[in-house]
């Protein structure tokens, strides 16, 4: 692939050019928890949407995994190849695939053995264990699938083929909600069934992304010629923060099912995984634009053309604001409308559901903002900076606030946390920009 393009063409026609790809294929890549999500909510039960809101944060290690290494890799890969030195590019992206193939077999094996203690762990109670036990050994066999999506996305976009990755991950996406539909509904397979769609949209995923190494335009070789440790250690501290979003997330989403089941009980949980899975695809959304923006940030950089990396800062962050703007207004209009879509409410839910949604989405509003920040530091490798605001917003000040403010507000202190974390990690992210430009 060349990069000239990247450094010449006008900035506002590339990020448009990766940016609708982008999106398109992080937002599908929801799909996989959405459809099962909406089916299961509606076609199994509320249980059983509680029993895939405790083992969510499997699908964070998942494709936390790809992230670490993909992400770590691709950028890295991305910078030498603008500062014109190939061959490290592709000793990256040969680490990097060796490194994930690795531990996607170490994770699959720990979990397939230790299974049962690790749902329990993660609040499984004798309603939502059934419905989990039924859900999660396909999806844990199918680990690698999703680890290698997440993985090869990241670096057949960065070698200048955004379109492909776009075209796979909706088709894996397209593919799982139909199967879905099948597999919940006439077959009557459950968990079962919901989990084996995704899976099955996983591997179609992978097996139209791994086209792109059959093209002309591949720029993606194998190369473990003067391999060096430095090359593990660059990746895993580069990519760390793309893992630790993904983990924290995981993390949070474990801590405040405790909170909620002392607070509120199993009806918060069910509550929980609407705003979740609403979340989730707002995420997907801020994602798509860091992942069109990363390319051309990290190719620019490695050239150290400073201002062409400016601007695409610029039109990221403003990208950020006005999705999230008009996400979190429709969440504050019309919080029902959420909850609707994933189940069929009571009384008692939807006058819950009310305060809840229109608290936590307060923090939506500056949500795309701090994920772009973190993400513009990663690709010009100021690790340090990306992973302290990663800490501060995916989980220290969210673990933080969540046991504190209920002591003082009691309920709505649950649903006020996720906004105050991401308040302050903007304030702290504005400081990091603005100490950066000094230098």
């Amino acid at each position: 692939m060349q990069t000239s393009n990247l450094t010449n063409e006008s900035v506002s026609k590339l990020f448009n050019r990766y940016l609708v790809p982008s999106i398109c294929g992080t937002l599908v890549t929801s799909i996989y928890v959405l459809a099962d999500s909406i089916i299961i909510g509606k076609g199994i039960g509320t249980e059983a949407l509680a029993a895939l809101n405790i083992i969510l944060p499997l699908f964070n290690i998942f494709f936390g995994n790809g992230l670490l290494f993909g992400v770590g890799g691709s950028v890295l890969m991305s910078i030498e190849r603008g500062a014109g030195n190939h061959e490290n590019g592709e000793r990256y992206y040969s680490v990097a695939l060796l490194l994930n193939a690795i531990m996607c077999v170490i994770y699959t094996a720990l979990m397939l053995a230790f299974m049962t203690p690790m749902v329990t762990f993660l609040g499984a109670t004798d309603v939502t264990m059934p419905y989990i036990k039924e859900y999660a050994p396909y999806v844990i066999m199918g680990m690698s699938c999703f680890s290698f999506s997440s993985f090869l996305q990241t670096f057949i976009r960065n070698d200048g083929a955004p379109k492909l990755a776009m075209v796979a991950v909706v088709t894996g996406g397209v593919l799982n909600i139909i199967l879905d539909i099948i597999f919940v509904y006439p077959m009557q397979m459950g968990m079962k069934g919901a989990a084996i769609a995704s899976v099955i949209g996983a591997i179609s995923t992978i097996v139209i992304l791994l086209t792109h190494f059959v093209s002309k335009k591949n720029g993606l070789h194998i190369n473990l010629k003067g391999f060096s440790f430095k090359y593990v250690v660059n990746i895993i501290k580069n990519g760390f923060t793309s893992f630790f979003v993904e983990i924290a997330s995981g993390v949070v989403m474990f801590i405040f099912n405790i909170q909620i089941l002392k607070y509120i009980g199993d009806i918060g949980i069910g509550l929980y995984s609407v705003i979740t899975n609403t979340v989730l695809m707002i995420g997907c959304l801020c994602n798509g634009i860091n992942q069109a923006a990363q390319p051309i940030i990290s190719v620019n950089y490695g050239a150290q053309l400073v201002e062409r990396v400016s601007e695409v800062r610029r039109k990221g962050i403003k990208t950020a604001v006005w999705i999230c703007s008009v996400i979190g207004l429709v969440a504050l209009v019309m919080p029902d409308l959420l909850t609707y879509i994933f189940i069929h409410p009571t009384e008692e839910i939807l006058a819950l559901s009310k305060v809840a949604i229109r608290t936590y989405f307060i923090g939506v509003f500056v949500m795309g903002v701090n994920m772009f920040i973190i993400s513009y530091f990663q690709s010009t490798l100021k690790p340090m900076y990306s992973i302290i605001l990663c800490i501060a917003r995916g989980c220290g000040l969210s673990v933080l606030f969540v046991y504190v403010l209920p002591l003082v507000l009691g309920d709505i202190g649950i649903w006020l946390a996720v906004p105050l974390a991401e308040i302050t990690s903007l304030a702290l992210g504005m400081f990091y920009l603005k100490k950066e430009k000094q230098q």
